[in-house]
């Protein structure tokens, strides 16, 4: 038999056609929900579906009464400089979503949740819109707010820390090579550890330090749900990291470590800056070293979960952060949860999930 004809044998013929099974990250526009190839992205689309809620549900009646007869001047200031915060926020976020994540995950069933992220999101800046127009009922006190951005130094560094790195991939269109890859999982992992995982986190704690107080019990319900969606959103984000990790185990350097790590230093900065803010006018209770204690305990988190060691070695300093009331949820990291679904009532709790 000719050497050709070996060289052109089925069995050899069918071994060469055999694709490379795709990766997560590889270029393209995945279409095909079966065979499926990440099922735990559906898991995590179908649980989000059942986690809907609206801001008609929030009743910000006793919160007016807060705010005009039982906080201090120092209170009403931090709640101002957070609302402003908030306006912005997940806008920012939708935004990187749509722009950048949405573009280079590329799987079928990813995408349905990251759709389902956006409605989320979309539902924050609602109901961040309805406190901002129930809290400053003054029109141009409202406008101030959403020009945060523009006008209150300490919102504009937290801003720009976002816009460095959305615009560090904005130029992307494929994710060809080595370096396109990692350029976008550092974008990812900004979004996930520093901004939702670090930023928002850091709100949270003064909503629930003013609940702890007796104060603003409709912001801090409806925090809790947000909180829940913000929580899955970073369970999806670690996901897909984990997933490109055993995927391509090369992106994940000495050097993209090195580049964590400082990106959140400086988030935990950025977070300080606005802690400063906050509280200037002294807030009875609550410390500019608490919360940058608070922000290297969070960050510490961050850290176990992208798989490094802890850099700041910071216990919580918030005792009312683990005293919620009922434990139907633990941790959105470390175990799935599914007791949050539509027609489920109760508070949370946050000891393991900070």
């Amino acid at each position: 038999m000719p050497a050709s004809d070996l060289d052109a044998s089925p069995a050899m013929t069918a071994a060469a056609a055999a694709p490379t099974p795709a990766r997560l990250l590889d270029p393209g526009f995945a279409l095909t929900l079966r065979p499926m190839r990440y099922p735990a992205f559906y898991d995590m689309y179908r649980a989000a579906i059942r986690n809907t809620w609206t801001v008609e549900e929030v009743d910000f009646s006793g919160d007016v009464v807060d705010l005009r007869q039982r906080m201090s001047p120092a209170e009403r200031h931090l709640i101002e400089r957070l609302v402003a915060f908030f306006a912005t926020g997940d806008s920012i976020v939708s935004n990187n979503l749509v722009l950048n994540l949405y573009t280079h995950i590329n799987a079928p069933e990813a995408r349905m949740y990251l759709s389902r992220q956006l409605y989320e999101e979309a539902l924050h800046v609602q109901f961040y819109l309805t406190l901002l127009d129930t809290y400053l009922p003054d029109a141009r006190a409202r406008q101030d707010a959403f020009a945060a951005v523009q006008n209150i130094p300490s919102i504009a560094h937290k801003a720009a820390f976002c816009f460095k790195w959305m615009d560090s991939v904005r130029d992307l269109r494929r994710l060809d090579t080595h370096a396109q890859r990692r350029q976008f999982l550092l974008n990812l992992i900004c979004f996930a550890a520093c901004i939702e995982g670090l930023f928002f986190f850091a709100a949270f704690a003064y909503v629930y330090f003013l609940r702890a107080r007796g104060l603003l019990h409709g912001l801090a319900g409806g925090t809790n749900w947000v909180f829940r969606d913000e929580s899955c959103h970073m369970a999806f984000a670690f996901e897909v990291i984990a997933t490109v990790r055993r995927e391509q185990p090369e992106l994940f350097d000495a050097s993209l470590e090195t580049e964590v790590r400082g990106m959140l230093a400086e988030a935990i900065d950025c977070e300080a800056q606005f802690a400063a803010d906050v509280l200037s006018g002294g807030v009875a209770g609550l410390s500019l070293t608490q919360m940058r204690q608070y922000l290297e305990y969070v960050a510490d988190r961050r850290l176990r979960l992208l798989g490094y060691a802890p850099q700041y070695g910071a216990g919580n300093p918030f005792a009312f952060m683990d005293l919620q009331d009922v434990q139907e949820l633990t941790n959105f990291f470390e175990r799935r949860v599914s007791s949050y679904q539509v027609g489920v009532g109760g508070e949370l709790v946050f000891d393991a999930a900070f």
